[in-house]
């Protein structure tokens, strides 16, 4: 016979009695022979409803279908539950014998498909959270911290600089995409754009940066470094790489020696004045390293810079063993440096607020100087290339000019020079140099350096 809902609540009041008077432990509902019996249960005050069935194996098995609550406000109506039942009789005449093993399986696959999708939205949302992180600026940004961590403060400056106008500023799309992306077509783009403005070094300068970001990032993946800020950009193709390198005219200006005595007799006792007196003096040094100098880097006679431009990893030790009228300038400029700071080992080139004077301060000398002289204006790489051709007038070698001048030495002359110093050579030619600006300054050495500004007239 069919459960009735009055015997229900009699199920669930423990008041359904058996014939014998005992009470009624499960309480069948009809069901077909064969197919299984839905059952009726109660524990405590709640009654469940269950099925039981025959599986393969021949043993009897009781899967439980729910509670069941007379309105099914807390549990499973009478209907409910019966056609829960119906459901799994259909499915056991279907050839289905064991039902648990397959609802388990159903289950199992439902928590399956469930965690792919977790994990898929989990990898969308990397994926998102990448293309944020992971972009060519957040690239480029980091490029500037591994300079900065190798101690190239004046590069990584310039390289911030360079990035900052040229492709967050004048490219926010392009500096926005991932980094593992990028096409060579849209570096191309970017830097044809830069030329179009005529700023074909410019343009050359950005490319050599972007270069040298990817192929770090490149590096970071296979190197044991501590370079995690490369490693989540996954970069293994270069874009930059087969773009043709700018060609840049080179600078041509060099000073005549009327325009260089003019530039030494404009000199006067400031501190930024004396860094340029002393980088003509000691040989054209670059301004970037002079001004890192140290009072400890001065040692009987000895001036210490530290080249670290290019792709070396620690600076290398560049020895200038200074004329007289360079040591007594370093001299003086140690005991300035003594006289104004408190610290062990201050730095030659203290300004008027106790700070080091700024790079990029002498190159803008040097342009005041031009102007109140009435030439061509001129820079520091101007100066750097006249003492270079003026050396080679004095018949100084292009060995020791090289070494001299801290040029890129590679290959068996660069192992010589790290193991031998040229100190000999280097001195003998930077007593040569003090003599021939003095003869300069006093007019007494024969000029052949023609201005190209005049032969342009």
């Amino acid at each position: 016979m069919a459960v009735k809902v009055a015997e229900l609540r009699a199920l669930k009041a423990g008041n359904l009695k058996r014939d014998d008077g005992k009470p009624v432990s499960w309480l069948p509902d009809d069901g077909k022979r064969g197919a299984g019996t839905l059952l009726f249960r109660a524990v405590g005050k709640i009654v469940r409803g269950y099925f039981r069935y025959a599986p393969a194996s021949g043993k009897r098995d009781t899967l439980a279908i729910g509670q069941w609550d007379e309105k099914g406000r807390d549990g499973m109506t009478l209907d409910e539950i019966r056609a829960k039942a119906d459901e799994w009789r259909r499915l056991y005449q279907s050839g289905v014998k064991n039902i648990r093993g397959h609802l388990e399986a159903e289950e199992q696959a439902k928590r399956d498909a469930e965690e792919a999708t977790r994990q898929a939205q989990k990898a969308a949302q990397a994926e998102v959270e990448a293309r944020a992180r992971f972009t060519l600026g957040a690239l480029t940004n980091a490029y500037c911290g591994m300079l900065e961590a190798k101690g190239k403060t004046k590069g990584a400056k310039d390289a911030r600089a360079a990035f900052r106008v040229h492709l967050h500023g004048a490219n926010p799309d392009l500096a926005n995409l991932v980094a593992n992306e990028i096409q060579a077509e849209q570096i191309a783009d970017m830097l044809t754009n830069i030329r179009q403005q005529g700023k074909d070094r410019t343009a050359g300068i950005v490319r050599s940066y972007l270069n040298a970001a990817f192929n770090a990032a490149i590096k970071a993946r296979l190197s044991t470094e501590p370079t995690a800020d490369f490693k989540g950009f996954d970069i293994k193709a270069n874009p930059v790489s087969g773009i043709e390198a700018i060609p840049v005219r080179a600078g041509n200006r060099l000073l005549t020696h009327a325009e260089l005595a003019g530039y030494l007799d404009s000199l006067d006792d400031g501190i930024v004045d004396q860094a340029l007196r002393l980088a003509l003096l000691a040989g054209g040094q670059r301004m970037a390293q002079l001004l890192r100098a140290t009072v400890s880097d001065w040692d009987h006679g000895i001036l210490r810079l530290w080249d670290g431009k290019g792709q070396r990893t620690d600076a290398r030790e560049h020895l200038l063993p200074l004329g007289p009228r360079g040591a007594e300038l370093v001299e003086g400029l140690i005991q300035r440096a003594r006289e104004r700071s408190n610290e062990p080992d201050p730095s030659l080139f203290l300004s008027i607020g106790g700070a080091r004077v700024v790079d990029s301060t002498p190159g803008k000398r040097t342009v005041e100087i031009a102007t109140e002289l009435g030439i061509p204006a001129f820079n520091l790489r101007d100066v750097r290339r006249t003492v270079e051709t003026e050396l080679q007038r004095l018949r100084i070698s292009r060995d020791v000019r090289a070494v001299l001048l801290s040029h890129g030495l590679g290959g068996v002359q660069g192992k010589h020079y790290e193991r031998y110093g040229f100190i000999d050579e280097k001195r003998e030619a930077l007593l040569a140099w003090e003599r021939h600006l003095e003869a300069i300054q006093t007019g007494e050495a024969v000029s052949n350096v023609v201005s190209f500004a005049k032969v342009a007239g």
